[in-house]
């Protein structure tokens, strides 16, 4: 292991072609003295192609916050705990962040092993820029919320990354196409599997190419490109510019404020004592 003392271990795992694994990620899993996974069925399957015998025990978002003082209780007793999920990292999009809070909270440490996140190739086969860029993740299932999130990222100048569920997949692309307009666009899905697809083109093309339903879903959305350079704008003309483009006051003054990296207070006083 690579520490004395008891720890948890996040255990990244492939996303679907099982050579994927890393053979730090291997030991662990072989060391640990228990591991929480999402489904004991599909860990087990993992385990299995690599003859590794271990203690599974189920962790998932409907149970995780009633695990959390189990998985201390395996630390205070002097166990290791390995943490994965079905696919990928835990912790991006996938259960975890609940009990690892509350593990840090008592003393005890957290360490996150590199390996497998869907976003990632996703990212660098889509030939959108690489840098700088925005990992979202899962957009709200229901659509005025989903909506509401996307006028907030439409001002964003960089790439932006979503997951999406295979039924929602046209929602979500019909919604994005309405709010940032016909982007230019990389449809990722079945990641390492076998039939891994990569679709680019602007999003109204992808939406006739009917491609197949099937699969978890990666969108990489090119960025926004603004007619000005914010850092060259007062944050009053900045606010304006928002107000223009539809948003209230408020939601302008949101909207600077992230962009710029300074709290809402600044911006509103700013734009309260200089704004005519």
């Amino acid at each position: 292991m690579d520490r004395d003392r008891p720890s948890l271990y996040l255990i990244p795992t492939p996303l679907g072609n099982l050579d994927d694994i890393t053979i730090r990620a291997l030991k662990v899993l072989e060391t640990v003295d228990i591991i929480l996974c999402e489904d004991t069925r599909e860990t087990k399957k993992l385990l299995d192609k690599y003859n590794i015998k271990n203690k599974l025990v189920s962790c998932h978002e409907f149970n995780e916050e009633k695990m959390k003082d189990r998985v201390l209780s395996y630390l205070v007793g002097g166990f290791n705990v390995g943490l994965v999920t079905d696919q990928g990292t835990p912790l991006i999009s996938d259960p975890g962040y609940r009990i690892t809070s509350y593990i840090v909270s008592k003393g005890y440490e957290i360490i996150s092993l590199p390996g497998p996140t869907a976003f990632v190739p996703a990212l660098t086969m889509s030939t959108l820029s690489p840098l700088p860029f925005l990992f979202y993740g899962f957009l709200n299932a229901k659509e005025t919320r989903r909506k509401k999130e996307l006028t907030n990222l439409k001002n964003y100048p960089f790439t932006i990354i979503f997951y999406e569920a295979p039924h929602r997949i046209l929602a979500t692309l019909l919604n994005i196409k309405e709010i940032f307009g016909d982007r230019k666009i990389c449809l990722a899905r079945e990641i390492s599997k076998k039939y891994e697809e990569a679709i680019r083109g602007n999003i109204s093309e992808i939406l006739e190419s009917k491609f197949e339903l099937k699969g978890e879903f990666v969108i990489v959305v090119e960025g926004a490109k603004l007619e000005f350079d914010f850092n060259s704008m007062s944050i009053v003309d900045h606010v304006n510019f928002y107000i223009e483009d539809g948003n209230t006051k408020n939601e302008a003054i949101k909207l600077v404020a992230k962009e710029r990296g300074i709290p809402k207070s600044i911006v509103y006083k700013e734009y309260l004592d200089n704004s005519k």
